[in-house]
C-alpha cells in the first residue's frame, strides 16, 4: 500500500535564523525564499540546514528581533543540474514558523516513513564504527517523492544492511550538516556541505501492518 500522508515526514527545529533570504521560486503568485538556520548539537558544534519559506510565513517574522525561532515542516529533496551532473539537493520546507517561545529538549528532530530506494550500503570508519547508508523514498501528493540519504550507526546498521530496495521502512533522528573536502585535481581541493538524515532508531513495516493502515 502506498503511503502519501503528511504525517510520513515530519520535521520540527528550533534554532538561530540568519538573517539573509534568497529568492528561491514563485508558484501561482506565492513567492518562496531560501535561509538557512543554526541548531545547537548538544556538543559543542552544531547544524546549519536550508530552508525554503514563502512570502506570506515571513511577513509575519521580525527578522532583526527573533532570530531563535521554532520550525515545523517537511524536508524535501529535488534535482539541481551541476554542470553536466544532477546533484540532489535537500531543503527543509517550512509548514509553519514562530517565535521560541521556551526551551526545546529535543530542537532536531526528524520522522520518516518510505520505501528503501536504493541497495544499502555497509561499511566500517578506520576507527571501526559500523554504519549503513540508505537512500529513503518518501510519496508525496500528485506522483512526487522525496528521495532523503540517511545514515545508520551501530546495531541499527547491522539491521539497516539487510534491508531490500522496496521494504518500507520507518525512522526518526535529526537533520545533520556535515562538512568536507573534494579533490578536484592535483592541486586543487574544494569544501562542501552534505546534508543528512541521521538516524537514532529505525523499523521496517511488514506486509500485515502495511495492510492495517
Amino acid at each position: 500500500m502506498v503511503v502519501m500522508k503528511d504525517d510520513t515526514n515530519i520535521v520540527n527545529l528550533t534554532g538561530e535564523l540568519e538573517n539573509n533570504l534568497e529568492f528561491s521560486h514563485e508558484i501561482f503568485g506565492e513567492k518562496f525564499f531560501n535561509t538557512k538556520i543554526k541548531i545547537n548539537r548538544l556538543s559543542d558544534s552544531y547544524d546549519i540546514l536550508p530552508m525554503t519559506i514563502s512570502e506570506r510565513l515571513i511577513q509575519e517574522l521580525d527578522f532583526e528581533n527573533n532570530k531563535l525561532v521554532t520550525v515545523s515542516g517537511q524536508l524535501r529533496s529535488y534535482n539541481k543540474n551541476v554542470g553536466e551532473k544532477n546533484k540532489l539537493i535537500l531543503t527543509v520546507f517550512v509548514r509553519e514558523i514562530k517565535p521560541k517561545e521556551e526551551d526545546n529538549k529535543d530542537p532536531n528532530s526528524i520522522f520518516l516513513d518510505g520505501y528503501i530506494c536504493k541497495r544499502p550500503v555497509y561499511r566500517k570508519t578506520p576507527l571501526g564504527r559500523e554504519i549503513t547508508d540508505l537512500l529513503v523514498a518518501i510519496n508525496r501528493p500528485y506522483n512526487k517523492s522525496d528521495y532523503i540519504p540517511s545514515i545508520v550507526w551501530g546495531r541499527n546498521a547491522k539491521f539497516a544492511r539487510n534491508l531490500k530496495v522496496g521494504d518500507r521502512i520507518q525512522m526518526w533522528g535529526r537533520i545533520q550538516s556535515r562538512s568536507y573536502e573534494k579533490k578536484i585535481d592535483e592541486e586543487n581541493i574544494v569544501k562542501k556541505v552534505a546534508y543528512e538524515v541521521s538516524v537514532s532508531k529505525i523499523k521496517k513495516i511488514e506486509e500485515d501492518e502495511n495492510t492495517n493502515i
